[in-house]
């Protein structure tokens, strides 16, 4: 089952086999996961351990319809509760969590639905991460964006009416500084009203940097909670380090970053397991951080270039409604992100239920909104995109679809004095 992750060596140059050949050959490249590399910032926290004895001690295989139906009845969800939800018992009661989240999201989220966007400005990466189109030894098209072009981006999507957006890049410090990052915020700051960033983890003065930069929030992807199955997935580079990944929302909480967001890539490993983590990873920092804005994402995988056949393993549109709707569930207050990985019918489907925000107008490729946005031939270069979408709508029909289903479309609702 594991090989389906990795990418297909007849699609990849001799060059870029070679490369790969060489670090599957020689053990000096896999450096201890668990293991702190040089520059990496060590904070005192005890929710990684919080966290991890949770996911550690859950059997969700214990649980029975009685705990499901229970946690359905309490007014407040518990841990235990939550886990019952997540549990294959919750399954055929799945109408019921529908019903239940949907009185909830109507609680703390009325009726709105935000819409952002994200902007790719780079998509080098110096980590091998098997299942990422970005990998460093995936033979796909790099670039990235100067500044120019950065605004030239944001231009055409600010034009749309848009007013939030998330600035990735792949993982490389190398080609994406934080200097690089800083510079991109500040022009994004121009022309929207909410900047999100989701890029490479970095240390606690790094994202404060960010922040009086203009950034408001940061998106990290644990990608999977399971540190033996992240050693298997993580290969080489930065991200192979797992705990100063995890760390990484709490430090820049501690930089003065406004939010975070917090997501698994289910179908890595375990989903529900995943799952839980991810959900009490915010349960935790949010009551050590009370005045922060949690979210969580629940992507996924998707397909790549020069490997269609990723997919998630054993996580379908069903499993996936289930894990959203115990989240909000458990977490009534927390904004939850279903991103144009889903198909428009669960996009559509979900947000009447548990989810309060949207992508629209996506690339996960680099410098080519100007064609998705104006319909015009882009003038410049582009690369290549980090992983197909299967929604694609734009933003005037994402937000016209969101308003015909009688909810509100949200673009902002922050005020700066």
């Amino acid at each position: 089952m594991e090989n389906q992750y990795f990418i297909d060596s007849d699609k990849l140059s001799q060059t870029a086999l070679d490369k790969k050949h060489k670090l599957e050959n020689n053990p000096s490249y896999r450096t201890n996961h668990m293991e702190y590399m040089e520059g990496m910032e060590i904070i005192d926290s005890d929710i990684c351990e919080k966290v991890m004895s949770q996911v550690k001690n859950y059997d969700y295989d214990k649980y029975t319809a009685k705990d499901v139906i229970a946690a359905l009845e309490h007014e407040n969800c518990t841990i235990e509760d939550f886990k019952a939800l997540l549990s294959p018992s919750a399954l055929p009661y799945l109408e019921k969590m529908a019903q239940r989240a949907r009185t909830e999201t109507g609680k703390h989220f009325g009726n709105t639905v935000y819409i952002f966007t994200p902007l790719y400005i780079a998509n080098y990466c110096e980590n091998y991460c098997v299942y990422c189109g970005f990998n460093c030894y995936n033979d796909i098209k790099r670039m990235k964006l100067n500044i120019d072009q950065i605004e030239h981006e944001m231009k055409v999507i600010a034009d749309s009416g848009m007013e939030e957006i998330l600035i990735l890049t792949g993982e490389s410090r190398s080609k994406s500084s934080v200097e690089y990052i800083g510079e991109a915020c500040k022009l994004a700051r121009k022309y929207f009203r909410m900047v999100g960033l989701e890029i490479y983890p970095v240390n606690t003065d790094e994202y404060r940097y960010l922040h009086e930069c203009g950034a408001d929030y940061v998106t990290v992807f644990q990608e999977t909670y399971d540190t033996d199955k992240y050693e298997k997935l993580h290969l080489l580079g930065h991200k192979r380090v797992w705990p100063y990944r995890f760390d990484a929302q709490e430090r820049a909480l501690m930089g003065g970053m406004r939010g975070a967001g917090f997501s698994a890539l289910l179908g890595l490993s375990d989903f529900r397991k995943d799952a839980l983590a991810s959900a009490l990873h915010v349960y935790f920092l949010q009551r050590k951080y009370p005045h922060a804005e949690m979210s969580l994402s629940c992507p996924r995988l998707r397909p790549i270039i020069n490997n269609e056949k990723i997919n998630p393993l054993d996580v379908h549109e069903t499993q996936l409604c289930q894990v959203l709707c115990a989240y909000r569930i458990f977490l009534p207050f927390v904004g939850i992100t279903v991103s144009s990985r889903e198909s428009e019918s669960f996009r559509n489907g979900i947000v009447r239920i548990a989810a309060t925000k949207v992508s629209a107008g996506v690339s996960t490729g680099i410098g080519d909104h100007e064609s998705k946005y104006s319909g015009k031939e882009s003038e410049q270069a582009q690369g290549d995109e980090q992983f197909e979408i299967s929604d694609g709508r734009s933003f005037n029909k994402m937000y016209n679809d969101i308003a015909k289903e009688g909810l509100q479309p949200v673009l902002n609702d922050y005020l700066y004095v």
